[in-house]
């Protein structure tokens, strides 16, 4: 994504770079935007824009954040070391960093350094140092933080520990030999990638450890309510620091910050407030409200399909369709009987009408078929068999079921009838956002057909990952709503999170099969470590076979994600997050 100073980590960047070429993948349509901001240069400075949001964000707290819609707010908030101009989702370019990391020759050691200039908002106002970046990531291991995926892509820096306590300090791990400098030492050769993404995520966006410190203490933390930004933007606050612009399920009200310094960044920041209005259940009032009205783009939901017909013929130009780089399934719980037998987990994929599932979320138009766990454009991909598949014969391209093949794997799987006769009910959790209720009910039918009984409960999407499908404690069966994007371009970042046995955490928790094979564990961790891109991308192709073999959990769509916006906003999309970019938008 980057050059670097160690060579290896330079060949992983190109390729990288190459992986996302073909981003969107095959059976694009007609109407995808190939540029993220139609206008660029044309931005107005001032106003209001407000974004219409059904649910919450999943942590207001941009250490523990994960939603596609969280990062909607914490890049707008605060500067991570690195970050994405809207129209690239690829190339990271120095955001708190004044320049690219460099790693050192044995992969073992990457070096930042910080720019100057930079001030934490009210009440804290000092300039930021190295020490709040260090600081910023070892919380993220603490157990009343637990961001959950410290373990997937810091877990190598020395001393590093999911769960630790409140306090503990990573001291030979992350080193700031000066204000502006911070040295990250790993245990392994893994620099490369430290540096060819995840310093980019959010987890290294400063924070200053003795405001913060004292409300990290509590479990879980309340930072999140009293945040500091570093970004353009801030949550509205009161004198003390608390967010009094945060309110869980209704709103969020960002403000300028007035410590920002426009010449240390790269984003132009034009609007003078965004206001995050949640609560907007009925997505077809809130599209019309967007589209005939001012000053308005759709949040975390997408337009329902009749609108998207309106759009396309009606309002053109106030309607983006761009690729999503992300895999939507209905996740399967391993741990679980009757779910823990391989072959009848087979016969829950060759019997689902996936093509249902889609069009209920609006047909071809917002995705293609997917048939494994990569996404186009990522590296791996085409190896793994690209559109096609990866050749198990319990999945197709057309999304129709197999009742046949279904009916042979459940007699495998020790159901003579062909259907499953267990007794007692399966909990399926999913999302009421939207069109989420509707494929969760899909996938309930599809359930049923094949003999189970099914308590469906649907709730707020961010209920059902943090208190349900993000905690194994919870023991649901089966997940119908749950979504991963890229966290940065490169197969690890779609399938180490979530498939690997070691990243299964009590909280937070992505791999919500809670698949723990040996076999892939052990392929993810080899593969994480190569640099050659040839040899990177045959790696996460082979473990997108091994993972896409256990049947976990059902692909159905690769996303195309459709936005709305009023006549009179000049927005402007993240292709690196695939959603409306708060800090390059603005009004006409």
């Amino acid at each position: 994504m980057r050059r670097s100073a160690w060579t290896l980590a330079a060949a992983l960047a190109t390729a990288l770079s190459l992986g996302v070429a073909a981003c969107g993948g095959g059976g694009g349509g007609g109407g995808e935007k190939k540029t993220a901001n139609p206008n660029p240069s044309g931005g107005k400075q001032g106003g209001k824009l407000t974004s219409l949001w059904s649910g919450d964000v999943d942590h207001i707290d941009c250490g523990q954040e994960y939603y596609q819609t969280s990062y909607m707010i914490c890049s707008a908030t605060q500067r991570s070391l690195y970050g994405y101009k809207p129209d690239d989702g690829t190339k990271m370019v120095p955001d708190l960093a004044e320049s690219e990391p460099e790693v050192s020759s044995d992969g073992k050691t990457v070096t930042v350094k910080i720019r100057s200039g930079v001030k934490f908002s009210p009440p804290v106002n000092r300039e930021v140092t190295s020490k709040d970046v260090k600081y910023a990531v070892e919380r993220g291991f603490y157990n009343s933080v637990s961001n959950p995926y410290a373990g997937a892509y810091f877990g190598d820096i020395v001393g590093a520990k999911i769960g630790s306590k409140p306090g503990t300090t990573l001291d030979k791990g992350i080193t700031t030999p000066d204000d502006r400098t911070v040295v990250f030492h790993l245990s392994k050769p893994s620099g490369g990638v430290l540096a060819g993404g995840a310093l980019a995520m959010m987890l290294t966006s400063p924070v200053p450890k003795q405001y913060a410190a004292p409300y990290d203490k509590k479990n879980p933390t309340t930072y999140g309510e009293h945040q500091i930004a570093t970004g353009p933007y801030m949550i509205a606050n009161d004198a003390s620091g608390k967010a009094i612009g945060y309110e869980p399920g209704k709103r969020i009200h960002l403000v300028r910050n007035p410590n920002w310094d426009k010449s240390t960044d790269f984003k132009p920041a034009y609007l003078d407030e965004v206001e995050v209005l949640q609560g907007n259940d009925d997505t077809t009032v809130a599209s019309r409200r967007i589209l005939t009205g001012q000053s308005m783009v759709n949040g975390d939901w997408t337009p329902p399909p009749a609108i998207l017909k309106e759009a396309s013929s009606k309002y053109k130009d106030q309607l983006v369709i761009i690729p999503g780089a992300t895999v939507r399934y209905v996740a399967l719980n391993t741990t679980m009987k009757p779910f823990d037998n391989l072959n009848l987990r087979k016969a829950v994929l060759a019997a689902f009408d996936r093509n249902a599932m889609r069009l209920a979320r609006g047909g071809a138009a917002i995705g293609d078929m997917a048939t494994h766990f990569l996404v186009p454009g990522i590296n791996g991909f085409d190896e793994a068999g690209g559109e096609k598949g990866t050749g198990v014969d319990f999945l197709n391209t057309t999304g129709a079921p197999n009742t046949q093949l279904a009916t042979e794997y459940m007699k495998k799987a020790g159901y003579p009838s062909g259907k499953y006769t267990g007794t007692g009910k399966i909990l399926a959790v999913g999302s009421s956002e939207g069109t989420a209720g509707n494929v969760a009910e899909i996938a309930k039918e599809n359930l049923e057909k094949l003999g189970f009984q099914v308590t469906l409960r649907l709730v707020s999407t961010n209920t059902m990952y943090t208190k349900y499908c993000g905690s194994p404690a919870a023991k649901v069966a089966v997940c119908p709503n749950v979504a991963w994007g890229k966290d940065f371009a490169d197969g690890q970042s779609m399938l180490d999170p979530t498939f690997n046995g070691k990243n299964i955490l009590n909280q937070a928790n992505t791999n919500w099969p809670q698949l723990n094979v040996p076999q892939i564990n052990q392929a993810l961790d080899k593969a994480a470590l190569l640099t050659d891109p040839t040899e990177r991308a045959n790696a996460y192709a082979e473990v997108d076979k091994l993972v896409t073999a256990q049947a976990p959990a059902v692909p159905w769509l690769w996303d195309k994600w459709p936005l709305i916006q009023s006549k009179n906003v000049n927005g402007a999309v993240s292709l690196f997050n695939s959603d409306w970019d708060f800090t390059f938008t603005s009004l006409k």
